[in-house]
């Protein structure tokens, strides 16, 4: 099977639901265009280009489908800000060990201290856009959700810095240090507080700290983790050094790429029976606070799914065959 049948084939054995593309996207879309010229990012023809088919308006709206078209501006703002980092530190031009640090400690000095930036590190449009986009999330959480959503943030930069740092090297992972640095690269654990944003209902830190929805949302992570990893395949062997999911099968037992994928598929089936089991087991943990802990299950569910279908409309992998829509 060729790469891209592996990914339709994993969509359609996902037990999870698809969530319908948010009827707003195109508007939501087109407002992020709009407004990321006048943060003072250029975009010329090919950068406009890119970001429109870059679906992240849809992206944001398949993971929180009850965000109105407000939040849905925010939500879409903060998966921009992610991906404009994710671009800037990946590719033959990528910041160097020391730039992403210093991003990582302006980025956080931000989240805490609101508009005070230290003089290093997160400057110019990139620091515009997350001033915007957490404008609203700050005024609205409590200051135990904001260190919740800074705390994950803080491991998905440390994580980006450590792949890096392995690219200067030349070191390539194995499967266990991969799996184990993947979960911090991906941005799964910055999306998941982001439930309680939509919702109003943030979690108490025992609970949402709970082992088993710790072990629900760290599979949840691997499941979307693993499959971008097969989406991203041809760009990463290119760019990544060895940092993707099929690269370290192919490195630890020296199997050539079709059976590497076919492994790294057996994975993700594998974690998502995994995940349906655990899912199933979680406890009731009071009428006050189960319609919580649910929608924060289904964002987790939905970060997976949505994944899976937005791989489909983004022109950012190359299994997505036609452009997105651009409206409603």
């Amino acid at each position: 099977m060729t790469t891209g049948e592996i990914l339709r084939a994993l969509r359609a054995e996902c037990p999870i639901p698809p969530q319908p593309p948010p009827p707003d996207a195109g508007r939501v879309q087109a407002w992020l265009l709009g407004v990321l010229p006048e943060l003072g990012h250029p975009l010329d023809d090919a950068a406009l280009h890119r970001l429109s088919r870059g679906a992240f308006a849809r992206y944001a709206g398949r993971l929180y489908p009850a965000a109105t078209e407000a939040d849905l501006r925010v939500l879409t703002a903060l998966f921009t800000w992610f991906f404009l980092v994710d671009d800037a530190c990946d590719g033959p031009h990528r910041l160097t060990p020391e730039q992403i640090r210093a991003l990582r400690n302006g980025t956080l000095t931000l989240l805490h201290d609101g508009t005070r930036l230290r003089q290093t590190g997160l400057t110019g449009p990139l620091r515009r856009l997350l001033v915007l986009a957490w404008r609203e999330p700050r005024r609205r959480m409590p200051a135990r959700w904001r260190q919740r959503f800074a705390d994950a943030v803080a491991r998905h930069l440390d994580g980006t810095w450590q792949e890096v740092v392995h690219k200067e090297a030349g070191h390539r992972p194995s499967v266990d240090e991969y799996v184990a640095l993947r979960r911090s690269t991906s941005a799964a654990e910055v999306s998941y507080p982001l439930v309680e944003f939509v919702s109003g209902r943030p979690l108490p830190d025992p609970v949402y700290h709970h082992p088993l929805l710790r072990q629900i949302a760290r599979t949840g992570n691997d499941l979307l983790s693993w499959y971008n990893d097969i989406a991203s395949l041809e760009g990463d062997r290119v760019t990544a050094g060895g940092h993707n999911l099929v690269l370290a099968i192919e490195t630890e037992l020296g199997v050539p790429e079709a059976e590497a994928v076919e492994r790294a598929a057996e994975h993700w089936r594998e974690a998502m029976r995994r995940f349906v089991a655990l899912r199933a087991a979680v406890p009731s943990f009071g009428p006050a606070l189960d319609e919580a802990v649910a929608d924060h299950l289904d964002g987790i569910a939905n970060a997976v799914r949505g994944t899976v279908d937005w791989t489909f409309e983004s022109a950012r992998y190359p299994v997505s065959a036609t452009p997105p829509v651009s409206g409603p």
